[in-house]
């Protein structure tokens, strides 16, 4: 019994020695928020993750939501960033923005690296008016596991745009509309097939009148990625 409680207070300890707590106060016009992570080591933090949001007015807590593994890295300040999704480069552990387009401020938390090519994956939550707190979104939470990291979003023609690759030579853009009630509808692709290895083959495909109409043409490599 006392070797286990021992073991108990040992681990214990470790935990509350591990915890790292950082603030940031720039990334949401409603909320600041309050992160513990379980471990950094170096420039890289990881491991289970809490996320506490603070309301700007009140200073009081509104939400708490948790992470399996908030996985991020430091900048030279050692802090982590916010708002950043750069394809192949870093995306930060919050992404505040209004992801469905209905005026308001959503929420994607990095959970671990499992998106394609173990790139960053998120948990993404939408606002719901009528609870007045945040909610999973299972729609968005999988485009954010299924394809290359975070997907990004056009607000003035409001789109949420997704980037996908199979190789070096194969890439896919898919531009995804939120239809009210319904969800998300696809409405656009852009593959690049460049397999052949001197031409790249390009094919939009638009949703247009409830209809698929596709478009290809080949290019040589060289020109086409002369920029």
């Amino acid at each position: 019994m006392k070797n286990k409680l021992g073991f108990l207070l040992i681990t214990t300890g470790q935990l509350l020695f591990s915890q790292n707590n950082f603030d940031i106060k720039n990334g949401s016009k409603q909320f600041d928020v309050q992160i513990s992570v379980f471990q950094c080591e170096g420039d890289t933090c990881s491991g289970e993750g809490i996320v506490k949001l603070i309301d700007k007015k009140t200073k009081k807590l509104f939400q708490t939501l948790k992470s399996e593994d908030l996985y991020f890295y430091l900048n030279k300040d050692q802090k982590p960033s916010v708002n950043i999704i750069q394809l192949y480069n870093e995306q930060s552990p919050l992404i505040f923005d209004d992801f469905n387009f209905d005026g308001s401020e959503d929420l994607a938390i990095r959970n671990g690296n499992q998106s394609g090519y173990g790139g960053p994956s998120y948990d993404v939550y939408v606002f719901n008016s009528t609870k007045k707190q945040f909610v999973p979104s299972g729609e968005l939470t999988n485009l954010a596991y299924e394809n290359l990291g975070m997907f990004q979003t056009d607000h003035k023609r409001k789109r949420i745009i997704t980037s996908a690759k199979s190789g070096c030579c194969w890439h896919i853009t898919t531009e995804y509309e939120v239809v009210p009630k319904r969800g998300l509808q696809k409405v656009y692709e852009l593959e690049e097939d460049a397999q052949g290895g001197e031409f790249v083959t390009v094919t939009t495909r638009n949703f247009i009148n409830n209809k698929w109409v596709s478009k290809a043409k080949k290019y040589k490599i060289k020109d086409y990625y002369k920029d």
